[in-house]
């Protein structure tokens, strides 16, 4: 759909400029037939232009209400920053996490530190489907980086909650795993969408984020 390269939006939520849905650096098609076209034209241009839209707005009633000094409104506004905030930081990780290109094992320092932490990719993987597997509702898998032990950590978090804004652990990975997702191809057996989606790995690009926020 477009060649255009996604930023991550590190900050973000601070930002005085208005928010705008990131174009995709590989076609709809592109990750057929581990997610299909149907899924990925929704999930970017439906669900996550809902996130920009619905942060654009929440963010315009918090800046008025910081001018009006309405402290009440502020913190009513706090859920949907949260949401819809977050909703745009972890899609925007997803997008450039996935390739067409992708699959297989990564290599050199990231593989290091995977087997240093998880003893094994074989089974590092393991952990991570698992974790996502058990995200009860809605949620999002993760591969995380601890800067403070330096060390790399799993978690996951529910709804649209941010990684870091919520685990102080640095993004790496992640899988989606609301419905949305995987519905359309998968029906409610996540476990076979989750195997289907490390075909689609991009490790250059979570690799590029591990050598990033190791300096």
């Amino acid at each position: 759909r477009s060649s255009a390269k996604l930023v991550a939006p590190l900050g973000c939520l601070i930002s005085r400029q208005k928010h705008t849905l990131p174009d995709l650096p590989y076609d709809y098609a592109a990750l057929e037939p581990h997610i299909n076209a149907e899924i990925m034209q929704l999930h970017h241009s439906k669900h996550h232009a809902a996130y920009v839209n619905n942060l654009n707005v929440a963010e315009e009633k918090y800046k008025e209400a910081l001018a009006k000094g309405d402290v009440t409104t502020q913190v009513s506004l706090q859920p949907a920053l949260k949401f819809n905030g977050g909703g745009h930081i972890n899609h925007t990780i997803f997008w450039t996490n996935l390739s067409p290109n992708g699959g297989g094992e990564p290599k050199g320092e990231l593989m290091e530190a995977i087997k240093r932490d998880f003893g094994s990719f074989a089974n590092f993987k393991e952990k991570l489907t698992a974790v996502s597997v058990g995200v009860q509702g809605s949620g999002w898998g993760w591969l995380g980086y601890n800067k403070e032990q330096g060390r790399l950590q799993i978690a996951a978090c529910a709804n649209q909650d941010p990684l870091q804004g919520t685990t102080g652990l640095i993004p790496l990975l992640g899988i989606d795993v609301w419905e949305h997702a995987y519905y359309l191809q998968y029906k409610n057996v996540r476990p076979d969408y989750l195997k289907a989606i490390w075909n689609v790995i991009n490790w250059e690009n979570v690799s590029s984020r591990y050598a990033t926020c190791k300096k």
